[in-house]
């Protein structure tokens, strides 16, 4: 064999080594949160990150300063620029955040969400609580509160969002199933306690005889705690219902001020999230939808969940 053919073989092999994929090589895990810091978010992010850590993939965890969506499509367009191995994303705008993610998955790039649901693309995966299941036992246990006729104040989430959308649904869906002429007063937030605080006063000066208030999260419920002890209203007067299972929701129960709350698996959503992405950077066949469920959570069963949740820890009355 002459030098020439074997020098040529030498350098198809050098280059075949080069392009073989390194099967040890670290993945690089994009978690891209929504800007959000309260008490559930905290558990979530917690949850996502001891899952990156548990993996040992390098975890990249990201905020959209202020929630705003501009920020959030530059850190996706940055990731993308970076080749990281997956996204994990709760976004801020479920359709706003589309074209960016379409990018990601064009360059080979898994998308999971997380707590929210991206529109307007097909995802890799899902994983969240079942909104719309979870806001049905809200719903139904707050029929079983009032009579049909009576007023009810709904303190909505962020309705460009996925989440607030299947939320509100739910709630009014079982409520009006059972009491089809019951007044629902809407307060809109965009997921923000002062909003809610505020929206609530409002609708508690002009109707006296509300009977129950439903959150679409317990930032919310804490506004309407606000709201009715500045308006002199007693803990149980007002029945209310909250919906995460955070810590300061859970508070508010043992307090008297809650009586019910359909609770998420927060640090699970988390965990599972990123879990998810991780699979999916690994080639791994992932299910488009993960339900983490949920759990009605009442004054009875209050420190059993707290407890078995994890979310004890960060209560005040534990």
């Amino acid at each position: 064999m002459s030098f020439k053919k074997i020098a040529g073989g030498m350098a198809f092999a050098m280059l075949t080594v080069c392009m073989m994929p390194n099967a040890h090589a670290e993945l690089t895990i994009a978690y891209i949160t929504n800007g959000n810091t309260n008490e559930g978010w905290t558990l979530i992010n917690g949850g996502a990150k001891e899952a990156g850590k548990k993996a040992g993939v390098k975890f990249i965890e990201l905020a959209a300063e202020k929630g705003e969506l501009s920020k959030q499509l530059a850190i996706v367009e940055d990731m993308i620029t970076r080749k990281v191995d997956a996204i994990a994303i709760a976004p801020v705008d479920s359709a706003g955040i589309s074209p960016s993610v379409k990018r990601a998955l064009a360059a080979g790039i898994p998308v999971v969400a997380i707590d929210t649901n991206i529109t307007g693309v097909k995802i890799t995966s899902y994983v969240a609580t079942d909104n719309i299941k979870a806001a049905n036992v809200q719903g139904n246990w707050a029929s079983g509160q009032v009579k049909d006729g009576d007023k009810v104040i709904y303190v909505t989430g962020d309705q460009g969002q996925s989440t607030g959308q299947e939320r509100k649904k739910g709630f009014i869906d079982a409520l009006k199933a059972k009491h089809p002429h019951i007044k629902v007063l809407e307060v809109a937030t965009t997921w923000d306690q002062t909003q809610a605080q505020n929206g609530v006063e409002a609708v508690l000066r002009a109707n006296s005889d509300v009977k129950l208030i439903a959150c679409a999260w317990d930032g919310g419920a804490l506004g309407a705690v606000a709201a009715m002890k500045g308006a002199g209203i007693k803990p149980g007067q007002i029945k209310l219902a909250g919906f995460d299972g955070s810590p300061g929701g859970l508070d508010m129960m043992k307090e008297g001020w809650q009586q019910a709350n359909a609770a998420q698996m927060l640090a699970k959503i988390g965990a599972v999230g990123v879990e998810t992405a991780i699979a999916a950077a690994k080639k791994q066949k992932v299910e488009a939808r993960i339900d983490t469920g949920a759990f009605l959570v009442l004054p009875s069963n209050v420190d059993k969940f707290a407890k078995d949740s994890g979310v004890a820890q960060f209560m005040k009355m534990k």
